[in-house]
């Protein structure tokens, strides 16, 4: 019998496609992901989800950094600018989103940035402990109804994996324009394992210095709601990691 969490089990709610891609998007489809896209990670490429070497991604020890949920790809290719000695890891399951990003990736014409387009839990289940030195979560699905909070990314599903491959002391950023996604964020992330750096209303409406406001954020402003930003560091201290991790 299957574990409960195995990728063949598990489900997976969200959007995967929108509206039919331009032809641009889909040559860069066929041209581009090929190259970026994370070999090893997928349940049809490693079956037996046999831990995969995070040097492999780029051919080096530089720092590994993850964006999940990337959405059009805008504040990822800006990190990877702004950052060329670090590799940085985005997963997106929308199709419509990933080839937004390889058209931005041509544009802006960065080579440390490599793609997982489907569920970032694959990845999890693949990499070593403490192989990631950075995580963003930006405008992650709301899943507002009561019911569906279950969904949200802040729940020990993913957080627990994703505090077992941070490094201690690695930084992960959650930004979100909900009030209750802040709540439940804050209850639920600490335990996991790591501290918050922005504990009062106060911290939360400061961008990050590096920050690039998204198209997302853009729609929020327009609408009327406010972001915030959240900050957590993974627990440096290894008794209290092992015990959250």
């Amino acid at each position: 019998m299957l574990p409960p969490n195995s990728p063949k089990t598990r489900n997976f709610y969200g959007r995967i496609k929108g509206k039919t891609l331009k032809p641009a998007q889909q040559r860069y489809m066929q041209e581009d992901l090929a190259d970026l896209r994370l070999s090893g990670v997928s349940p049809q490429d490693n079956p037996d989800r046999h831990t995969v070497n995070p040097q492999a991604f780029f051919g080096d020890t530089r720092p590994l950094w993850l964006e999940v949920g990337f959405g059009g790809g805008e504040h990822l290719v800006h990190q990877c600018a702004r950052n060329p000695d670090v590799g940085i890891i985005g997963c997106e399951p929308y199709i419509n989103g990933v080839a937004m990003l390889l058209g931005k990736i041509r544009s802006a014409g960065v080579e440390n940035l490599r793609v997982y387009p489907w569920d970032v839990r694959d990845l999890f289940d693949v990499l070593p402990d403490q192989c990631l030195e950075r995580a963003f979560l930006l405008y992650p699905d709301p899943w507002p109804k009561l019911r569906h909070h279950r969904r949200r990314f802040v729940t020990p599903g993913y957080l627990d994996p994703l505090a077992r491959v941070l490094k201690p002391g690695a930084l992960f950023r959650v930004a979100t324009d909900i009030p209750d996604y802040v709540r439940q964020t804050l209850a639920e992330v600490p335990p996991a394992g790591f501290d918050c750096l922005t504990p009062a209303p106060v911290d939360w409406v400061q961008p990050w210095d590096d920050w690039l406001s998204t198209r997302y954020e853009q729609k929020a402003l327009r609408e009327g709601r406010n972001p915030h930003y959240l900050t957590f560091r993974r627990d440096d201290n290894p008794v209290r990691a092992a015990a959250n991790g």
